[in-house]
């Protein structure tokens, strides 16, 4: 898979396009912003975008997807329990002195362990609240290749989400990681949120919230 991943936005949400190789076709996750630098991308990576998914519905997720969305026609897609925060977004951006405007509507309304297909390759939906009730990841895998997780932000390198937000929950976090994303190939490149990227296998080892080091302190 081709795939190329930028920090946009205010907060330096890591927005990424991921591209199969053979059809062009490509998803578009997290446009947090900087709707330029990313529309600039897609001709450099050959990307035709047949979708535009989030994470979870915060701000710094969402700030760019209206002008992307217009852009480029792809179909937006959000989980159904962040829906109210996602259509919230002019109230949130507000909160931080900033003047947006509406996000469309979204054409999908997810659940969780849906299947995303574009060209050849496929991405699993993998819902798992803790820092928002309706975070998800993305999971694409790629024959001969290590597979890929779009991890919002639920897991960091070295970290977790934060859940002090209203709709955040340590419990259900704690769950999603250990009972869910835990049980991915231990080579699994991990795309945060924000920051740098990791894999399942260091984050089970060494992530002092829920690794096993964790675990054996």
């Amino acid at each position: 898979m081709l795939r190329k991943s930028l920090a946009v936005g205010p907060v330096g949400c890591n927005c990424s396009v991921v591209v199969c190789p053979v059809t062009h076709e490509a998803l578009i996750v997290d446009p947090g912003g900087d709707a330029g630098r990313i529309l600039a991308l897609l001709p450099k990576l050959g990307a035709r975008p047949v979708g535009i998914v989030h994470t979870h519905g915060h701000f710094d997720h969402i700030l760019g997807t209206r002008e992307v969305a217009m852009a480029t026609g792809a179909p937006v897609s959000i989980h159904a329990d962040d829906l109210d925060l996602y259509r919230g977004l002019v109230r949130q951006a507000r909160t931080f002195d900033l003047v947006v405007d509406e996000p469309p509507e979204p054409s999908q309304i997810l659940a969780g362990g849906e299947i995303l297909p574009f060209g050849q390759l496929q991405a699993r939906v993998l819902h798992t609240p803790g820092h928002t009730p309706g975070s998800i990841c993305v999971f694409i895998e790629a024959t001969g290749e290590a597979p890929l997780l779009l991890a919002g932000d639920t897991l960091f390198e070295g970290g977790i989400g934060r859940t002090d937000f209203s709709g955040g929950s340590l419990e259900q976090i704690l769950h999603s990681i250990r009972d869910t994303l835990f049980k991915l190939p231990d080579e699994t490149v991990v795309v945060p949120g924000h920051g740098p990227e990791t894999t399942i296998g260091e984050e089970r080892e060494g992530n002092p919230y829920v690794g096993r080091r964790a675990s054996a302190g």
